[in-house]
């Protein structure tokens, strides 16, 4: 880095006066020594440097290839070191102060097929659809099976799926009532093979004289008085291995998503797709919105009179 006695109070002050560890310290000094690399390709000095100047240098990160994440890493350390120039009186502006942190962007999770998907139900109905050897196993088989098709039916996050009451299943309703985050409540349609799924289950269960008396749909032995997400986790990674599926690729919460993802490819709206899902803000739900764009893409090829003339 070029000599800046400013850079060098501004270390000083990060060990003296914060008590800074040594990898903290060098890792400012990286950044800047970055920064300063940058600017002097600009023909400017630390202490010279303009808002404008340090949007070039983020955008040069993204260019570089720096993650939003190691873009706002170094940008903390900017505003750190300006903030530091303002006080002592070497500079009358911070240049950091109406740049925006970069933000990571919202990635969707693996995404199953139809085809995936109808491939991990099928094999979970035809197991509970078999005679096992005992009791304990033909209902394991027949919890995992209402649990994909109640899962796949309605998207909810497996925290709500597994604390299902059992009442739940005893209703001749099309709607269940569900309170997730923040306990706010939402109806989420059921479809005629989740309702059949979770009566035959039941029923099986009453028949065989187990759980008579638990308040919920899914129970168990364990604390909770239900199936614990880590247990259908891993119930559900044995199925995917058994259906030829990656495991990696299978999770409750990759199945939340491929419920939306299947609907919005199925011409669902966004807006709906919001509110079966619970998300207190759409932003959250935009991360189907590439979904959207190739359907509406497919819809212009489809449909417009000039799609095959370019």
């Amino acid at each position: 880095m070029r000599a800046s006695h400013e850079a060098e109070a501004f270390f000083e002050m990060l060990a003296v006066e914060r008590d800074s560890a040594f990898n903290t310290l060098e890792s400012y000094r990286t950044d800047l020594e970055d920064y300063d690399s940058y600017l002097a390709r600009q023909k400017r000095t630390l202490i010279e440097a303009s808002t404008d100047d340090v949007r070039g240098y983020l955008i040069e990160l993204t260019d570089r290839g720096f993650a939003a994440t190691s873009q706002a890493r170094r940008l903390s350390a900017l505003r750190q070191f300006y903030r530091f120039c303002y006080a002592e009186g070497w500079r009358e502006d911070d240049p950091t102060r109406t740049i925006a942190t970069p933000k990571k962007a919202h990635s969707l999770p693996n995404v199953l097929s139809e085809a995936e998907v109808d491939r991990l139900i099928g094999l979970a109905e035809s197991e509970a659809q078999k005679t096992h050897d005992t009791d304990a196993k033909q209902l394991r088989a027949l919890r995992l099976y209402t649990l994909l098709e109640v899962l796949y039916a309605t998207g909810l996050r497996v925290s709500e799926l597994v604390s299902l009451p059992v009442n739940a299943a005893l209703r001749d309703s099309r709607l269940i009532t569900i309170r997730g985050k923040g306990n706010k409540e939402r109806a989420v349609p059921l479809s005629r093979r989740a309702q059949a799924a979770m009566s035959e289950y039941v029923r099986q269960r009453a028949a065989m004289g187990r759980y008579a008396d638990s308040v919920w749909l899914f129970p168990s032995h364990g604390e909770s008085g239900h199936v614990t997400r880590q247990g259908f986790g891993r119930d559900l990674k044995a199925l995917a291995v058994r259906a030829e599926l990656d495991p990696a690729k299978v999770s409750p919460h990759v199945l939340r998503h491929a419920f939306a993802s299947h609907l919005l490819q199925n011409g669902a709206d966004l807006r709906v797709v919001q509110q079966l899902l619970g998300h207190a803000d759409i932003s959250t739900t935009q991360i189907y919105t590439h979904v959207l764009d190739e359907r509406l893409k497919q819809i212009v090829e489809q449909y417009h009179p000039l799609a095959d003339l370019g």
